[in-house]
């Protein structure tokens, strides 16, 4: 299986989630993942809260990964891992009606096939995969595709 990582180095600053996103989207873009594929949003939305996450709860730069199996039409699994300095795990809250916050996790544990955390040196890697072709694979009669290896480095942005 061939993966292809990508990772971008975010600064402490809430408004890097929006160059997070930006530069997430020409990824999947040079991928092979079209801008109106439902699994493009999905993935922006991912990376979107996770990057939050990090830089509002941690006050550390952070790295976003995004890791690619396959490549062009044949990518099958995606998975992003944001890397921050605070060893503090992940919380998943429940937010009520008008709270402003406290969805992030829940919306990624609702959009991801899987996600995780796990230490990573001094801080954590939060991760979380979706399929690409696991609905079209069961419809087939087939398997669904899993992640299966860490990222290997191949390019770095």
């Amino acid at each position: 299986m061939q993966v292809l990582q990508v990772q971008l180095e975010v600064r402490p600053d809430p408004a890097e989630v929006g160059r997070a996103r930006q530069w997430a989207r020409s990824r999947l873009l040079g991928s092979g993942i079209e801008a109106d594929e439902p699994l493009a949003e999905t993935l922006i939305l991912l990376i979107s809260e996770l990057v939050t996450n990090a830089v509002v709860h941690t006050g550390s730069a952070a790295k976003v990964r995004i890791c690619f199996s396959g490549s062009g039409a044949a990518v099958g699994t995606v998975r992003v891992e944001v890397l921050d300095a605070s060893a503090r795990p992940p919380r998943q809250r429940h937010a009520d009606g008008e709270d402003t916050n406290g969805r992030g996790l829940e919306l990624v544990d609702g959009l991801a096939d899987r996600w995780g955390w796990q230490q990573e040196g001094v801080g954590k890697r939060i991760w979380c995969e979706v399929d690409r072709c696991q609905s079209l694979l069961v419809a087939a009669g087939g398997e669904p595709m899993t992640y299966e290896s860490p990222c290997v480095v191949t390019n770095r942005a």
